[in-house]
């Protein structure tokens, strides 16, 4: 028994304190539980804690081989402290240490269940001992492209939920079970069995906790490694046939000969002259006219021949402009049809 003299009360001290310091940080009025008060309490009972659990490892209090009569009342309540454990280690805030507390815990809840089983302490499926790698994740999670059989099924759906509905009737029940009994526990006014009996009730009531703080777990580890997975920088496919092919050297597509005088066959060549001062030096030599389109002189006509060209089609200009109104004048006093006799009777 955990009672002996010497390492009895201290074992029962122990525990005492870490429950203490767990129903404080559980219970406590503090906005934040990140806050410095707060974690001085989930270290001190962590410390408490483990101090415990390696007296009752040495100890040997519990064995797979034994059955539950055959472990004493008073030695019941050891039974919780890794439940107890994982607890106060989930309420550890350290973001960039968040996935080792959550492994941490996990083996904590596990450990607590492995052994309630052993020892026939409710009915429930215990989990798989640890979460394996993203990848082993990845491969059992369901996809599109598996077969039907390995998705998850309405049937086994509608049976997980039904499971935690159970759970939490069987929890409350359990709280207020407890809480009918705790007083007459704690005042030292119950015997032997009403004490066995409330011992019971409690490991009953952790085991449905831990079973859903497992579920919590497992759903949070998946969400972290997916997330530090899609932080790491992922090269690019073809990154290496890019840095060997040799860089191609640019150029300048001209639409004739006279662009690629100005603008050179490529880059970088500069240009001679400005765009301006190439289309002034054009029309100087009359290839291109005042709109800019390109025009060539015929040989042998001279600056007088261009003006008088000029002054006829002013003057064709005038005579055709006078036509066109003394066409107009005359619609006005004739009507359509004026003149035209052959339709007539």
């Amino acid at each position: 028994m955990a009672e002996g003299p010497g390492t009895g009360p201290r074992l029962a001290e122990l525990l005492a304190a870490g429950r203490r310091l767990w129903e404080e940080v559980e219970t406590g009025a503090e906005p934040s539980s990140g806050a410095p008060a707060v974690q001085e309490k989930v270290r001190q009972g962590l410390d408490a804690l483990q101090q415990a659990a390696a007296m009752v490892a040495q100890l040997d209090l519990f064995s797979e081989n034994e059955e539950l009569e055959e472990i004493a009342s008073a030695d019941l309540k050891y039974l919780l402290l890794p439940a107890l454990l994982g607890a106060l280690t989930l309420k550890q805030v350290d973001l960039s240490r968040r996935l080792e507390h959550l492994e941490s815990a996990r083996a904590h809840f596990w450990r607590f269940l492995k052994l309630c089983k052993s020892y026939g302490l409710g009915s429930f499926h215990l989990p798989a001992a640890a979460t394996g790698p993203p990848g082993e994740e990845d491969a059992e999670s369901p996809s599109p492209g598996r077969p039907a059989a390995a998705q998850p099924s309405l049937v086994a759906m509608a049976s997980s939920r039904q499971a935690k509905i159970e759970r939490y009737k069987q929890k409350k029940e359990l709280e207020n079970r407890l809480a009918s009994m705790s007083t007459c526990v704690e005042s030292g006014q119950a015997d032997e069995d009403q004490i066995r009996e409330f011992y019971i009730l409690q490991i009953q009531k952790w085991i449905n906790t831990s079973l859903e703080e497992m579920e919590s777990i497992d759903q949070e580890m998946v969400i972290l490694r997916s997330r530090a997975t899609a932080k790491q920088p992922s090269a690019p496919p073809h990154a290496t046939a890019r840095q060997v092919r040799a860089p191609m050297k640019p150029f300048i597509l001209t639409r004739d000969a006279a662009q690629a005088k100005v603008f050179g066959a490529g880059y970088p060549g500069l240009p001679t002259v400005t765009v301006d001062d190439w289309y002034e030096q054009r029309r100087r030599q009359g290839v291109l006219s005042a709109q800019g389109a390109p025009q060539r002189t015929p040989a042998g006509i001279t600056d007088e021949d261009l003006q008088k060209q000029e002054k006829k089609e002013e003057e064709d200009d005038e005579e055709a402009l006078q036509k066109a109104r003394n066409w107009d004048d005359w619609k006005d006093t004739h009507p359509r049809g004026y003149g035209n006799r052959q339709n007539m009777g």
